[in-house]
């Protein structure tokens, strides 16, 4: 494995709490991405990094990203606020070179024009101010540079899943990451710095039952698994009886089958 470790600024104080929320997945998150894995190859085929072009990956998460733009000859940075993802991201990047870095996408190091191409896969969607991390987006990358984003759709089975842990959450979040699934809401964001493109695609999660999904999030998955931590047992107890039975709405013979739809988002910096 051959990756580098460079000291950079601190997570903004206002992230501080969601950075512990996603790092306490750790290595475990992995299991989490097998379920996302076919909608990760899908936005990397279209996105088709190049040999020698500089690519940033803004949320990286344990690198499967990254390792992917990596085999196709990139030079790849990854970034994340998730400290426990990095550890895992680098163990898993075997290989390889990629270096992972600490960084907050609402604020990253980077000069500008820095990269020929920036992707996120259904990672920058979850930032807690939109409108920064969209400007940041836009401002590493080059002119004529290439811009690629999977993000969660607001009517899907992520966005349901979601909307079955609220009722347990203290605090929903202020703004929610699905509007990033929303065509008009990415033109918002992104349509005065690039040309974009906007496919809906669908992820399927195979798995053997909702028992099987509730074991996965709770370990793996830093929203559930910090959710459920927070709740007393009869509360937890209620959580893990709706999650369950949200996933197996989804079974079919011996197992759950969930159809997730996202967007593909294509840019070309202008």
């Amino acid at each position: 494995m051959t990756s580098q470790v460079i000291a950079t600024p601190a997570i903004q104080p206002h992230n501080e709490r969601a950075a512990s929320v996603w790092s306490s997945g750790g290595r475990d998150y992995e299991e989490i991405i097998r379920g996302v894995h076919d909608g990760i190859d899908a936005t990397v085929a279209k996105f088709a990094p190049r040999a020698g072009e500089r690519v940033l990956d803004v949320a990286t998460g344990t690198g499967i990203t990254a390792r992917a733009c990596a085999r196709r000859g990139a030079a790849v940075i990854g970034i994340d606020i998730a400290t426990g993802l990095l550890d895992a991201a680098r163990e898993l990047t075997s290989g390889l070179t990629v270096d992972y870095r600490i960084g907050d996408a609402e604020a990253l190091e980077f000069e500008d024009a820095s990269f020929d191409a920036v992707i996120s896969t259904f990672g920058v969607m979850f930032v807690s101010r939109p409108e920064a991390a969209a400007r940041e987006l836009a401002r590493v990358c080059r002119l004529g540079g290439r811009l690629a984003l999977a993000t969660w759709t607001p009517d899907g089975a992520i966005a349901r899943m979601f909307g079955v842990m609220r009722p347990y959450m203290a605090a929903p979040p202020a703004v929610s990451p699905f509007d990033w699934g929303r065509p008009e809401r990415l033109e918002e964001l992104l349509g005065d710095a690039f040309d974009l493109t906007i496919t809906t695609e669908t992820s399927h999660y195979v798995e053997t039952g909702g028992e099987a999904a509730w074991n996965t999030f709770i370990t793996g998955y830093g929203p559930t698994r910090m959710l459920a931590a927070s709740l007393d047992d009869d509360r937890r107890a209620a959580l893990k009886r709706d999650f369950v039975a949200f996933h197996e709405t989804f079974r079919k013979g011996q197992g759950i089958h969930v159809p997730r739809t996202f967007v593909i988002t294509l840019g070309t910096r202008r």
